[in-house]
């Protein structure tokens, strides 16, 4: 039987969307568009960076934002559950910047991710650590003789899903489920994972 890895996406499946959280401290609806709207990462990215730009928004107030969130209720012993069984990585098209505090609340599990470009404390632009970086990760676990079991909630998350040996969608929207009808979608973390288990064993 081959050895297991568990990757799951971070925002909307362990911890609430950062992006909406920051909208609403600031009053900047524009800002609550996330991956579950547009699959286009690069388009989105420049789209949010465009608003920040425009009405002065800094890295600090954003990250000020997040030490207010926490994991989503029941996160933290899910991981903790999977981390008792097999190795889990969460892979996520957040930043460095970003991350930190939310990754305490989850037991500080191991995360993949990308880096914000800062000058001043103004957000400028980005670096992407890989293109496909979700996907790019699974494909290489493979390649190192893991079985991969994957979850998230987004479109840039399928690519991710449709690489794994399988794949689950989590708390994912309509228009999400939808496009990708193959992927079960399951919407509590009891159920993600019995289906986890299954998957790991069915090798």
């Amino acid at each position: 039987m081959k050895q297991t890895i568990v990757t799951l996406d971070m925002e909307g499946v362990l911890t609430p969307e950062i992006w909406i959280a920051v909208a609403e401290k600031t009053g900047i609806p524009e800002l609550r568009r996330t991956t579950r709207d547009e699959p286009d990462y690069d388009k989105l990215m420049r789209y949010r960076l465009d608003i920040l730009d425009r009405h002065g928004i800094t890295l600090s107030q954003i990250q000020e934002v997040i030490s207010s969130l926490g994991a989503l209720p029941g996160a933290r012993a899910f991981l903790d559950e999977i981390r008792s069984f097999t190795q889990l990585v969460i892979l996520s098209d957040t930043f460095e910047q970003f991350a930190a505090p939310l990754m305490r609340h989850l037991g500080m599990p191991t995360l993949l991710c990308h880096r914000l470009v800062v000058e001043d404390d103004r957000i400028v632009d980005y670096k992407l650590r890989l293109p496909e970086q979700k996907r790019e990760a699974v494909a290489a676990f493979k390649k190192l003789n893991y079985r991969v079991i994957a979850a998230g909630d987004s479109f840039n998350d399928t690519t991710m899903l449709i690489e794994a040996d399988a794949g689950f969608l989590f708390h994912a929207p309509d228009n999400v489920k939808q496009l990708f009808p193959q992927f079960e979608a399951l919407e509590d973390y009891d159920t993600l994972l019995q289906r986890i288990r299954g998957a790991l064993s069915a090798d």
